[in-house]
């Protein structure tokens, strides 16, 4: 909790000097941001390889970092003022299981190994999916924090899923029974595709 607290911290300060976060998301910050990416550990298994694709400010890797010590999760972000971030929180946190990689999601390598690839905010499912699911392992997983637009964006982007090796796409909502108190009730909706080729 206090890695979590120091974190928040963080992004509500240097965060918002540096352009990472507006400054009226501060309020937000614990529930629709720290806490509805930490509650997408409900869909990684145990000692899983995580990819975080377009990081930002940390969303959601660090939270499933701070969660989860049993994973190891690779931030992937392209721009230098973001990766300076990044790597400050996580020597300010003491965060051991994680590290920052400045690059592009098609510019990973080598690529095919991650267990699971998450995202959040990045772009359309169909585009999030050409760049995902060559990260996964075959049997692994893309999960692409989505929200209210998760279902429109499965209809609209099913071929894009199926032409960059996925299966069908599920949706799942995380943290409906752990986010219950008033201020923290935005739970994560959650696309979850598995590589099948």
């Amino acid at each position: 909790m206090e890695r979590a607290e120091a974190y928040v911290g963080l992004l509500s300060t240097i965060g918002i000097e540096r352009g990472l976060i507006g400054p009226r998301e501060v309020p937000r910050l614990w529930g629709r941001h720290v806490l509805s990416s930490a509650v997408v550990e409900e869909l990684i298994p145990e000692k899983s390889d995580v990819i975080d694709v377009g990081s930002g400010g940390g969303l959601p890797g660090i939270p499933l970092a701070i969660a989860r010590p049993d994973l190891w999760v690779t931030l992937v972000e392209p721009m230098q003022r973001r990766v300076d971030f990044l790597e400050e929180v996580i020597e300010a946190l003491g965060i051991e299981n994680i590290e920052v990689l400045r690059a592009r999601a098609e510019e990973v390598d080598p690529q095919g190994q991650a267990d699971v690839v998450v995202s959040r905010a990045v772009a359309p499912l169909g585009k999030l999916a050409g760049w995902c699911l060559p990260l996964a392992r075959l049997g692994g997983v893309m999960l692409a924090i989505k929200g209210q637009s998760a279902a429109e964006e499965v209809r609209r982007d099913r071929d894009f899923l199926k032409w960059a090796g996925g299966g069908r796409a599920e949706i799942a909502v995380c943290g409906e029974s752990k986010l219950s108190e008033p201020v923290f009730t935005v739970p994560a909706t959650v696309v979850r595709v598995e590589r099948i080729h």
